[in-house]
């Protein structure tokens, strides 16, 4: 079974930094695409940004120029650097690992921007 944890939210000031982090259980990582993913409070969860085995990215119009998704196959993560946080990014950040047809979750953590 395919585990996801995320990790490295918290509370923010406006304009401030996060990392967040995303470790898996499974196998043969680097075939596997990775996101990010965003439920506000009372909101669908939304794309936030996706990362292909090919490199190609995607980002939400949100995030744009303030958000980056990476990986290192190595270590079975991804990672993303949020900058320039804004109180409407708030919302609990969730990792989906997607192979073979599947998806698997994480069970998210938690980013809260206030000051």
């Amino acid at each position: 079974q395919v585990r996801l944890v995320e990790s490295g939210g918290g509370l923010v000031q406006p304009g401030g930094s996060l990392i967040l982090f995303c470790t898996t259980s499974g196998t043969l990582f680097a075939i596997s695409v990775m996101g990010w993913y965003r439920q506000a409070p009372g909101k669908q969860r939304e794309m936030v940004a996706r990362l292909t085995r090919d490199g190609t990215i995607t980002y939400a119009d949100s995030g744009k120029g303030r958000f980056t998704i990476s990986r290192d196959n190595a270590k079975n993560t991804v990672y993303l650097h949020m900058n320039s946080l804004k109180r409407e990014d708030t919302g609990i950040y969730y990792c989906k690992e997607e192979k073979w047809g599947n998806d698997y979750w994480g069970q998210g953590t938690q980013v809260t921007v206030s000051s």
